[in-house]
Formats: C-alpha cells, sequence, structure tokens
C-alpha cells in the first residue's frame, strides 16, 4: 500500500520511509504548502496514494482546507492526526495489516 503523508515529517522523512518499508508499504510525503505548483504536487501524491494522513498540528488551515477538499472531490476520506510520531505511525501500519480501515482507504 502507498501512504501518503501531508506536513509534519520533513526531517525524520528517512526514518519513516524505513518504518513503512518495513511493514511492506511505500511512504510518499508533502510538506503541506500549496502555493504555487506545491498544489498541483499534492493532488498527484493524493491520486498516487492508497491512504493519506494530514498532519493538522504543522500544518496551515489553508493546507488542510485544500488537502481535505481534494480528497473529497476524489470521493475519499483522509485520516486527520494532530501529531504523528514514529511510535504513532508503526501502531497504525499495524493496524492496517489487521484489516483495511474502510473510512480511511479507497
Amino acid at each position: 500500500m502507498r501512504v501518503g503523508i501531508i506536513g509534519g515529517v520533513d526531517r525524520s522523512k528517512e526514518h519513516f520511509e524505513q518504518i513503512a518499508k518495513r511493514a511492506g508499504h511505500e511512504l510518499e510525503c508533502h510538506d503541506g504548502h500549496v502555493v504555487g505548483r506545491a498544489g498541483s504536487a499534492l493532488d498527484a501524491m493524493i491520486d498516487r496514494s492508497d491512504l493519506v494522513i494530514i498532519v493538522t498540528d504543522v500544518n496551515s488551515h489553508n493546507a488542510v482546507t485544500y488537502a481535505r477538499r481534494a480528497m473529497r472531490a476524489r470521493g475519499r476520506t483522509p485520516m486527520l492526526t494532530r501529531r504523528l510520531g514514529s511510535a504513532r505511525f508503526a501502531a497504525l501500519l499495524v493496524s492496517l495489516a489487521k484489516g483495511p480501515l474502510s473510512a480511511a482507504t479507497r
């Protein structure tokens, strides 16, 4: 499964990628900026991802709104979380292995 994270993992991106890889998933990250071409890059990431996680604590209100609207336009529901640390991300991936997240996946 391809997991997309919007915001919050810039400095620890490699660590999150390793966690995803160990769990058998691919990870793609976007910094949450939506000005100029960054909005197109965010749309493309959403299209490629099976699950999109929006970290609300570090993203601007505009970025969260943009991402949520983009997901709704595709008939999908994002997973919103205030913060996302490596332990929480690993636990999420373990829960994905146990069963689908019907509201958060395609």
